[in-house]
């Protein structure tokens, strides 16, 4: 069984689908909006929620007694990347949380990483992305991906990025 922290967590997307597959539990969230807090203790009432990336640490995961994750998963902020936004890039005051993710990656050494954002980070940030994996270590992979490709009725694609140690690979 992997065990999940689940970055820029929303409502719990990415941990409910992964737990659907029946090879993963989550044991850690990260979001800082509390309406979304009130949806993720509803339906993981005994899993904590940490408010802010910045704040959030490997260190600070065991203090809670949280066992090493297996899996960090997450779609950091895409205002600033998105091409209804302000086009900062990845270097935006919001998408650039990125930092975070790839800090937290490096700090926690999972197994796998699994980020997801907007397709417009293909020209606005995806060479930080794999540079960044690369330079702490990790192996990745990325592919564009409609919704349409999976029943949605429109085709609003998503960039999924896998990555994992390159010692693996």
């Amino acid at each position: 069984m992997h065990t999940v922290l689940d970055l820029f967590s929303g409502i719990g997307g990415f941990s409910l689908g992964l737990e659907r597959t029946g090879g993963f539990k989550t044991v850690a969230f990260c979001e800082m909006d509390e309406h979304c807090h009130k949806v993720l203790r509803k339906h993981w009432k005994d899993v904590p929620i940490f408010n802010d990336v910045r704040e959030l640490s490997y260190e600070k995961l065991k203090q809670e007694g949280i066992a090493k994750p297996t899996v960090i998963t997450g779609g950091f902020p895409c205002q600033d990347i998105s091409v209804a936004g302000k086009r900062k890039g990845i270097v935006g005051e919001r998408s650039g949380l990125w930092s975070e993710f790839a800090r937290l990656i490096e700090d926690v050494q999972p197994k796998w990483a699994i980020i997801e954002n907007v397709s417009a980070l293909r020209s606005k940030g995806l060479t930080l992305v794999l540079q960044d994996l690369s330079e702490i270590g990790y192996d990745a992979e990325w592919h564009c991906i409609p919704c349409s490709a999976i029943g949605g009725l429109h085709r609003r694609d998503r960039i999924w990025i896998i990555a994992r140690p390159m010692e693996d690979t």
